[in-house]
Parts: C-alpha cells; structure tokens; sequence
C-alpha cells in the first residue's frame, strides 16, 4: 500500500497565510525525506482558514524544493477554468519535473456562492454543468486525439512540455465522480474525509471500470483524516483545533485554525448533537500503531492501493510530527539525499 500527503496549507491562528505557505514546503521537503509517495496541495477559495487556491502555483516550489515524491494537485477544480489553459500549465510543470507531476481534477465549487461568483470570467451566467465534456477535452490535449478537422487540433502539438505530461486523476466524493472515472478509464480518489461512506463508491467504479481505455485496472486512492501522537489522548486534544473550525465553518462563521486548549472549551460547551456534528466525518486518531490499524482498515474498506493523509493541526511541528510517527508506523523508506535543498 502506498502512503501519501493532502495539504490543504492551514493557517493557524495569530500566524499569517505567507506563514502557511512556507509550512506547505517545510512539510513537502519532510514527506520528501520520509518517504511518501505523493504530496497533493488543494484549491480553496475565499477563506482565512486554507491557504491554498492555487494548487498550480504551489506544485512548482514544491517540486524545486523536493527530488522523489510526486507532486500535484489535489485537485484543480476544472469548471473554473479554460480545459486548454490547465494543460498549458501542467505541461509546463510535467516539462520541467519529468515523471513527477499529478493533475488531480473535481468539479466541486469548493467555497461559498459569492468566492464561486467572483472566480467567474462572465458573471452574467451560471456556469454549464458540462464537466464531462470539459475533462473529455483537456486529456485530449495531453492524448493528441483530438481530430484534424476540429480548430482547436493544432494546439494539443504545441503544449511547451512535450514529450513530457502529467498523471491524470479524478477526484471526487459522489456516485458520479466513481462513474466519470470508470467510463474513462482514470485513476479515482475518494475523499473519505468528506464523505466516509464512499466504500460502495469505490466498488462501483471499481466494477463498472473500462479496461484498456487509459489503465489496465483500476486504480483507486482514498484521502483520510489522520493525525498519530504519543497518546490517544494527546491525539484526541490535538484534533479538536480542526473539529472547532469545521464546526464554525457550518455556522456560516469562518475562523483561522484555533489553538487546542481553545478548540476543547469550544467543543465542551456544544450539546451532544451538535458535539456529534463536529466529530462527524471520520478521524483516524491515536497512537502510532492505532493510527496505522485505522488506515490499513480504511484502505481494505475502499479497496485501495493507497492512502492520501490529510492532517489540520494549529502547531505546525504537531502537523510535522504527525507525519514522521505515521510514516515509522509504516516503515517507509526514507530518502537518502544526493544534494542539499
């Protein structure tokens, strides 16, 4: 099984996104050293608590600041934008970091109605829902199929990264993503972390998966919530920060990522539902090995060939230290470096 890093770049509170963002290649370089074999950064838009809307932006430091892991989107939200001007970028990227570069894709606004409004060219419509047709187009630049009699032929000979390209991989948390991934024959990940009852999910694109198209077999991921302390305890402490702000977050109230001795108070004065409520999507929490045990069975669940940890933590070290106990639970290998970053 293959262990890999979702970074949704958390701000924490009383630190600054610019803060977040050097977080966001501290960690990369230490997932790098680990051994860990992808790291995805997120698209998020209009919030103080993710520092991370332009996951293009980012995957190109990382790539510079890392040399083995994979580096990519988790994901590029495709209705936002041109199909062509996403596979310019990528070639770009795919180009300079041969063999390292994932072009993760969903379809989800990702943010509220007014940040989905203000991302959008012409506000005088709502967008189409045409994502298949839209994914259909973009892979066709990186494939070069698209016929000689459309207009838009000569452009998928001129991406400036050739003969190099990205991974191209859907993501998604609904019935319709494993559906789009099975017709098309790509690499799914399900965003466990979102939706926890995705496992019937996976087997339907796992069963309806076209062989040939562009894989062999299918090939799924899941994406948990994880976070390994030195105590159960001190894991359970350490969450309640994300729990708070997710829990603030349905109130209509966005916050930075609080500290976890404010975050406990918070979550003692809610009433057990909404207590419920803020634990409610699924947390692999605990010690080194309690944390390894939910992920192995979060992955048999799914099916998966691999497993994509996303951690929110208020104290970077925490997040850091996380990720170091987990990947010792799992022996990975770590890198031995032929130069210094």
């Amino acid at each position: 099984m293959l262990l890999s890093v979702l970074d949704q770049s958390p701000i924490a509170e009383g630190s600054t996104g610019s803060q977040a963002l050097h977080n966001t290649l501290d960690l990369a370089r230490l997932a790098d050293d680990l051994g860990y074999h992808r790291y995805w950064v997120a698209e998020h838009h209009g919030g103080p608590m993710l520092a991370g809307p332009s996951p293009e932006a980012l995957i190109g430091p990382i790539a510079a600041a890392t040399e083995r892991i994979r580096v990519g989107s988790g994901g590029v939200m495709l209705p936002h934008y041109s199909p062509f001007k996403v596979a310019e970028t990528f070639s770009v990227l795919a180009g300079l970091y041969p063999g390292r570069i994932d072009l993760g894709l969903g379809r989800a606004a990702g943010t509220d109605p007014m940040t989905t409004h203000a991302l959008q060219r012409d506000r005088n419509h709502a967008l189409p829902d045409d994502f298949p047709e839209q994914l259909q187009e973009l892979l066709a630049y990186f494939e070069g199929t698209i016929t000689v009699s459309n207009p838009l032929a000569r452009l998928q000979k001129v991406l400036p990264g050739r003969p190099e390209t990205p991974e191209p991989w859907l993501l998604g948390s609904s019935p319709q993503s494993a559906v789009w991934a099975a017709e098309m024959g790509l690499p799914y990940a399900f965003a466990d972390f979102i939706n926890p009852k995705g496992a019937d999910i996976a087997q339907l694109y796992a069963r309806e998966f076209r062989d040939g198209v562009r894989l062999d077999t299918p090939q799924t991921a899941v994406a948990v919530w994880a976070l390994a302390a030195d105590s159960e305890e001190e894991a359970a402490r350490l969450a309640a920060s994300s729990q708070m702000a997710f829990a603030m977050l349905r109130r209509g109230r966005l916050i930075e990522v609080p500290p976890p001795d404010t975050a406990v108070r918070f979550l003692e004065t809610l009433d057990e539902a909404d207590a419920r409520k803020a634990r409610g999507r699924r947390s692999i929490l605990g010690t080194p090995d309690q944390v390894r045990d939910g992920i192995e069975a979060v992955a048999a669940e799914y099916g998966a060939q691999e497993v994509i940890v996303v951690t929110i933590t208020h104290d970077h070290e925490v997040r850091r230290r996380s990720y170091e106990l987990i990947a010792e639970a799992f022996a990975l290998s770590p890198l031995s470096r032929t130069s210094s970053t």
